[in-house]
């Protein structure tokens, strides 16, 4: 996902990959270089695969180190907790009527970067979410999906701050 252009995220979301960043630099890259040391004391580098496991680790962090910093350098952070109105946009957590189903289900719109089905956090970019983007309690939303044709009415309209997870250790 390197590019141009600013990528759309929540605060959380920025604090997350600077998290992963921050311990990738300081814990990872340290403990990978260590593994290499060892490995290049076990002699011949050609047959070695210890070696060449530990270098293709070290490429696989560097390559996530510039794409975090590229993905914070383009982050545009947009904070729910600071939007309103009653339009569907992105940062908002939209709970839907599935009108065939009769079940209700709740879904928070998010950047790419962050979005994660077990949290029903679905990317700004994704067929639902853009087909609820503009719209408005009691308004219905057509999703084109795998199994047909979905229609969602939107319940209620919400702007708030996500339940903010412990950062991972560094």
């Amino acid at each position: 996902m390197t590019g141009s252009g600013n990528i759309p995220m929540t605060p959380s979301g920025l604090r997350k990959l600077k998290a992963e960043l921050k311990h990738l630099q300081s814990v990872e890259r340290g403990k990978i270089s260590r593994e290499i040391e060892v490995a290049r004391a076990h002699g011949d580098l050609r047959e070695n695969a210890e070696y060449h496991a530990a270098k293709e680790k070290q490429s696989h962090i560097e390559g996530r180190i510039l794409d975090l910093n590229d993905w914070i350098a383009r982050a545009e952070v947009i904070d729910p907790a600071k939007l309103g109105g009653d339009k569907v946009v992105f940062g908002a957590t939209v709970e839907l009527l599935d009108v065939e189903s009769d079940k209700t289900v709740s879904y928070r719109l998010v950047g790419e970067l962050e979005a994660d089905l077990k949290k029903r956090w679905i990317a700004v970019t994704s067929p639902v979410a853009r087909a609820l983007i503009g719209k408005k309690e009691g308004d219905i939303a057509t999703v084109q999906s795998p199994g047909g044709v979905r229609e969602y009415e939107v319940q209620a309209i919400r702007f708030e701050d996500p339940e903010d997870e412990p950062l991972p250790e560094s």
